[in-house]
């Protein structure tokens, strides 16, 4: 959805009616998670639900969208599929017909999202309730209703939740928000801020890190004490360039589970104290750059500073997962394989060596998103 809102603000503000098609739930080998989205204007098109399987279905199901229904697509158990998912997946997608009208609050959306603030839309998709009922929740308020006041009540504190750590997905209550019960779904849809990912290390490494790390959709910060070498210049891909010890730098920012913290320092003075501040974060990875040798020196270093063995065993280095990377290009790529690995779990072994399911689970921590 993120990816399309540009777009749909802009259709919305002109006042026209348009179907707008969301994955809201999915299983076994789906191409697209929860919160994937396709809106539809005549025949004008923007996003994607399913990499291309259900595409055209979909399509007509939004162009004609005039009431909120769900519709599920892909192979069942004992049937091959007419119109479904060619990698063998489903994927549940919920249509529904926008406008100022029917979804009042998508400018008030559009600028949160615009500003990086947290806010969270939670739409009943299913049951006995109102189908396409919708409540927008931000951290300290709500508008809207799904319906009982209980079922806002129960619905607020989960999508807060979600909301915190970066998750979208279906969640079941009863019809007056009994949590024991599963009659009725709700898809909570997070827009939070961008995961954050520090760079620390003013060195050509670094730009291809911040190139791929904002590739990848992290809000990226490059920072380094030496003024000659951290300059918007020489790292243009960054959000921003920041002058500064980098381990003092680190315990004046916030850090969650989606952050990353990629160490590329080379330098004892630099690195071990940074490292010593980012392992005692609850950042999702981190990772330094070096040698074996350097790594063994650096962690005698960390044990004298006062480390724990739990606390060294978050310490992701040497950085990357194993590809032979050589070039920066090639270490950012092996970087981001394992940010991405770490995220979804995959074994990092060549698809082609493994058997079943392809896509995995996120991890419901959040970590290394």
């Amino acid at each position: 959805m993120r990816d399309v809102l540009p777009e749909i603000v802009r259709w919305w503000r002109s006042g026209e009616t348009f179907g707008l098609a969301t994955v809201v739930s999915t299983f076994r080998s789906a191409p697209r998670p929860p919160g994937a989205a396709m809106a539809v204007r005549g025949g004008e098109v923007v996003g994607s639900v399913s990499g291309g399987c259900v595409e055209g279905a979909v399509f007509e199901l939004a162009a004609e969208a005039s009431e909120p229904v769900l519709q599920r697509y892909g192979v069942s158990d004992d049937d091959a599929f007419a119109v479904g998912l060619t990698c063998g997946g489903i994927i549940d997608v919920f249509v529904e017909p926008v406008s100022p009208e029917t979804f009042p609050e998508l400018g008030e959306i559009a600028r949160a999202v615009e500003a990086h603030e947290p806010v969270a839309v939670a739409t009943v998709v299913a049951g006995p309730g109102r189908i396409g009922a919708r409540r927008v929740i931000w951290p300290e308020r709500s508008s809207g209703s799904l319906g009982p006041a209980r079922l806002d009540e129960a619905v607020d504190d989960d999508a807060r939740g979600m909301l915190a750590q970066g998750l979208t997905g279906t969640r079941h209550y009863g019809a007056r928000g009994e949590r024991r019960l599963d009659d009725l779904a709700v898809f909570v849809q997070s827009f939070a801020p961008p995961p954050r990912m520090l760079v620390f290390g003013a060195i050509d490494f670094a730009a291809a890190v911040a190139r791929i790390g904002k590739f990848l959709g992290y809000h990226v910060t490059v920072c380094d004490a030496r003024p000659v070498f951290a300059t918007a210049k020489r790292f243009p891909d960054a959000d921003e360039v920041v002058v500064k010890w980098p381990h003092d730098y680190l315990a004046s920012v916030p850090v969650d589970a989606r952050t990353v913290v990629c160490v590329l320092t080379h330098d004892p003075k630099f690195d071990v104290p940074l490292l010593e501040v980012a392992l005692r974060t609850g950042a999702g990875y981190v990772g330094a750059m070096g040698s074996r040798r350097t790594h063994e020196d650096r962690l005698a270093r960390l044990r004298e500073a006062g480390l724990t063995a739990a606390e060294l065993g978050r310490l992701r280095s040497p950085i990357g997962l194993d590809l032979g990377a050589r070039t920066p290009e090639e270490t950012a790529v092996s970087i981001a394989a394992e940010l991405i690995q770490l995220r979804w779990g995959g074994s990092g072994r060549p698809l082609s060596d493994t058997s079943g399911r392809i896509h995995h689970e996120a991890r419901p921590d959040g970590r290394g998103a």
